[in-house]
């Protein structure tokens, strides 16, 4: 299983018969570290997935449409901004991503985690596991904080490749170390790669 697809399946499901329909739509954007396939709702952009080749996508897009409660339409504002701003980021001039963001793919501890992430470790900056945690009132919660970061279901937008070891190495990522090590590459934290 793909880390995209353990996101999906640790995604909160609602109650059979609960959840009321919501309106959604996707892309698939081609970037330097890849397909990533957007999803956004009418609160926000919801989820991020890397590697979203044909098998990838297909999946995640069952899933998204029984977690929304129906399919996508053609189109949301929020995703056409989150399209254009991931292009900007990746061609270097974005630092801070001003789209809405739908968090119901994510909740509890995990939830915190990532809000701490997105608002107090910015552009250009790396924060440790440990010191996550500290952030979010749980000092001992340094491993509980490398699981949050394997949820998150907005990465790169929320920058859970920020966040490193403390003994000087990149720690781990969903998205491979070689994604991670691209996007510190790309914000000027490591240098870039030769070739």
């Amino acid at each position: 299983m793909t880390h995209s697809e353990q996101v999906l399946e640790q995604a909160p499901t609602p109650p059979a018969g609960s959840a009321a329909r919501r309106e959604w739509a996707w892309a698939r954007l081609e970037t330097p570290i890849g397909p990533l396939l957007l999803a956004a709702t009418r609160e926000g952009l919801a989820q991020v997935l890397f590697h979203a080749d044909e098998r990838t996508t297909r999946r995640a897009l069952t899933r998204l449409e029984q977690l929304f409660g129906g399919p996508p339409l053609p189109g949301i504002p929020h995703l056409a901004t989150a399209t254009a701003e991931l292009t900007a980021y990746f061609s270097g001039g974005l630092r801070s991503f001003t789209v809405p963001l739908d968090w119901s793919l994510s909740s509890g501890f995990n939830a915190r985690v990532l809000h701490a992430l997105a608002s107090g470790v910015p552009y250009g900056s790396v924060v440790g596991y440990q010191d996550l945690a500290d952030r979010v009132g749980e000092p001992g919660a340094a491993r509980a904080v490398g699981a949050a970061m394997g949820s998150n279901p907005l990465p790169v937008v929320v920058p859970c490749h920020r966040v490193v070891a403390s003994d000087g190495g990149i720690g781990g990522f969903g998205g491979g170390l070689e994604t991670k090590r691209l996007l510190l590459a790309l914000e000027g934290v490591l240098p870039a790669p030769l070739f």
